[in-house]
């Protein structure tokens, strides 16, 4: 039987790219042939679906998996492209504390084995739904754009993981434009890794890609001959264990990532 990885993506801060990080990992890992859930945990505020195209799909939630209206199978959407790539949706029409901690393992439980990834989407913030999100996880991949806020963000979450004895996390520096980090506008991925001082899984440059992709329901991993769909397949194959090369965004001049050895920052 094999061993279910359960992964949470979080950052403490809204708006960096959680759920288009969640979605995109799960079709690259499903791509590359692995069993994937997908799971939103933002009760309330749903919009994994909408990322997957599976929206007008949903009978069933995760809340009403909790509180026994259907089966886990019921409940499990299967994408639209992707055989083994399912989803199970977040309830749109309930709070928050409409499930617990203990749910979120109890449902993990039931889909070990059954699949290699869970990959759960975490709402904004740290309060029941940051804690409903990482009950079940054993890994943690942080998800920080390069702002300050951000950033501390990421930081601020660390230090919680840390606390509860979590050690197994990475990061993905998403939306990073080269051009506004080569006028030292922006932070650099190499500044980024000095301040948070974790493994690197992935970096993910701003494209206009990605909301387009998103408008669709049809996340940006599925096209191989964009950039960012490269950029997240090759995160999906670092988090499989792979040395995978940074891609070079600085055409001309030294790349942004030429300092960036993937032997140095990420760890299996």
């Amino acid at each position: 039987m094999t061993q279910t990885r359960v992964i949470t993506v979080t950052s403490g801060k809204g708006g960096v790219g959680k759920t288009t990080t969640t979605a995109n990992l799960g079709v690259a890992l499903g791509k590359l042939g692995y069993r994937v859930v997908v799971i939103d945990t933002d009760i309330g505020l749903r919009n994994l679906d909408v990322l997957l195209g599976l929206q007008n799909r949903i009978i069933y939630d995760v809340v009403d998996l909790v509180e026994g209206r259907c089966r886990l199978q019921q409940a499990l959407i299967r994408d639209r492209q992707i055989e083994e790539l399912y989803l199970l949706p977040a309830a749109q029409s309930r709070d928050k504390s409409a499930i617990s901690p203990t749910d979120m393992v109890r449902i993990c439980d039931q889909l070990e084995g059954d699949c290699d990834f869970v990959l759960i989407d975490s709402p904004a913030g740290i309060e029941l739904g940051f804690r409903n999100a990482i009950a079940a996880a054993q890994e943690f991949i942080l998800v920080a754009t390069p702002d300050p806020a951000s950033v501390q963000d990421v930081d601020r979450v660390l230090g919680i993981l840390e606390s509860q004895g979590r050690t197994q996390y990475s990061l993905i520096i998403n939306r990073v434009r080269p051009d506004l980090v080569r006028r030292k506008l922006m932070a650099s991925p190499a500044q980024m890794l000095e301040t948070l001082a974790i493994p690197l899984l992935g970096i993910v440059p701003e494209a206009e890609d990605v909301i387009i992709s998103n408008g669709k329901g049809l996340p940006v991993a599925h096209d191989a001959q964009s950039l960012i769909g490269q950029a997240f397949s090759n995160t999906a194959k670092r988090l499989l264990g792979e040395n995978v090369p940074y891609i070079p965004l600085l055409e001309g001049r030294r790349s942004l990532w030429t300092r960036l050895d993937p032997r140095r920052f990420f760890r299996s």
